[in-house]
């Protein structure tokens, strides 16, 4: 499946997507930064496969913390920055197998602020099994250069109004 999207449809999509991994712990232990304003609103992505446009919706919680709401389910999420990568930690807070855990999204926004990329870690790379976040982000710095490390894009655009 592909899915194009910003920082956040790439959320629930890409944090569930069929080769993403879910953990335990959130890939720092502090979150990085502050909120990114430019993240915060209403995004969309196009699902190419089953031609659907799908909303992101990007609220702040707290100084550090968003609240993102994909395809009705709903995530918390803060940046996780590592080794110069921005990386966002996705918190799946939907009752269920998955619930509390964790995906880690590369993601970026480009210079204009009209297009935000995620991109989910893939577990083919680093393993779920792993037991800390320290192992985790030893094993993602070491292949930060691996092409197989990141899933496909997924790209949202604010959404028209």
């Amino acid at each position: 499946m592909k899915f194009r999207l910003p920082t956040l449809g790439l959320i629930a999509t890409l944090l569930l997507g069929l080769t993403a991994c879910t953990y335990d712990f959130p890939l720092t232990d502090q979150p990085t930064q502050n909120l990114d304003p430019r993240l915060l609103g209403d995004w969309v992505s196009y699902d190419v496969d089953d031609q659907q446009v799908r909303p992101l919706h990007v609220r702040r919680l707290d100084a550090t913390t968003y609240v993102a709401a994909f395809d009705g389910d709903l995530y918390r999420v803060s940046h996780s920055d590592l080794a110069g990568t921005a990386f966002v930690s996705v918190q799946n807070l939907q009752a269920g197998d998955d619930y509390g855990k964790f995906t880690y999204c590369a993601w970026t926004l480009s210079p204009d602020g009209r297009q935000l990329t995620l991109r989910t870690v893939q577990s083919r790379v680093v393993s779920g099994d792993l037991k800390d976040a320290a192992a985790v982000r030893k094993l993602i710095t070491a292949n930060l250069a691996n092409p197989a490390l990141l899933g496909d894009p997924i790209v949202f655009t604010p959404k028209k109004r």
